[in-house]
């Protein structure tokens, strides 16, 4: 029977994880970036399926937890196909980062964040504008998305602040937790859990809700661009907070202490 890997074993493998996504080429954080925000809209889609065929036969609340259950398959993809998402890079590039403790490191790290976090809505906006053309999903699910996306609109400014926090602390505890397992089937374990968890909220992540209202302009509901971007801002600086301080430096100072 393996043993678990104590907090500095975890620590010590998401410094050399952190090395390897700080040693990307542009190329190479561009395209992972760009598969990332493709991938997760198939999760996006998924929970707008899977709620519209629940609701008419068992009500609002098991048509919200079977979508749930199946935009999990979403980030699943995302961690057995190795690809960016923006708060995927809190903990492993920080960890490297502060531990090389050179200015160089901190400038490649930023670019990081940014080219991922850009390519995430181009390939995210792709996949979204594929999914809003009449007739490409199942009938009564872009009605689902675009209530889904209302929903996200709706909530206020401390709301989706808070919000995004639990996304972010969620998403780097993911982070962490792939570096104390070896196998895909655990990995696949936490990635579905940790999705599942995220949906259920539901907790709002810069890049998924950003883009699912974005789907609700296209779907033509009632937000709107300027719902779009109040929420990135709002929810991407909750994610920074929630991951970076909440899981990442307490991590860093269980380890360091």
């Amino acid at each position: 029977m393996s043993v678990a890997p104590s907090p500095k074993e975890i620590y010590a493998r998401s410094e050399r994880e952190g090395e390897r996504r700080l040693s990307m080429s542009l190329l190479e954080e561009t395209s992972t970036g760009f598969i990332a925000g493709v991938t997760i809209v198939f999760g996006v889609v998924a929970l707008g399926m899977a709620e519209e065929l629940v609701l008419p036969a068992f009500g609002e609340g098991p048509a919200k937890l079977a979508g749930a259950l199946a935009f999990a398959i979403g980030v699943v993809f995302l961690v057995v196909g190795r690809s960016e998402l923006f708060t995927e890079n809190f903990f492993d590039p920080v960890a490297k980062a502060i531990d090389a403790r050179r200015r160089s490191t901190w400038l490649r790290l930023l670019r990081l964040w940014g080219v991922v976090l850009v390519l995430n809505f181009v390939g995210g906006a792709v996949m979204a504008f594929v999914f809003s053309v009449d007739g490409t999903l199942p009938e009564g699910a872009h009605d689902a998305l675009d209530r889904v996306a209302e929903e996200i609109a709706a909530k206020s400014d401390l709301a989706t602040f808070t919000r995004g926090v639990a996304a972010g602390t969620l998403l780097t505890l993911l982070s962490y937790l792939l570096n104390a397992v070896d196998s895909v089937g655990p990995r696949i374990a936490l990635a579905y859990a940790v999705g599942f968890f995220l949906a259920l909220g539901p907790f709002d992540h810069v890049v998924v809700s950003g883009l699912h209202v974005l789907m609700g302009v296209w779907l033509d509901g009632a937000v709107g661009y300027a719902d779009v971007l109040r929420n990135v801002v709002l929810a991407g600086a909750g994610n920074l907070a929630g991951g970076l301080l909440l899981m990442t430096l307490t991590h860093t100072a269980q380890v360091r202490g």
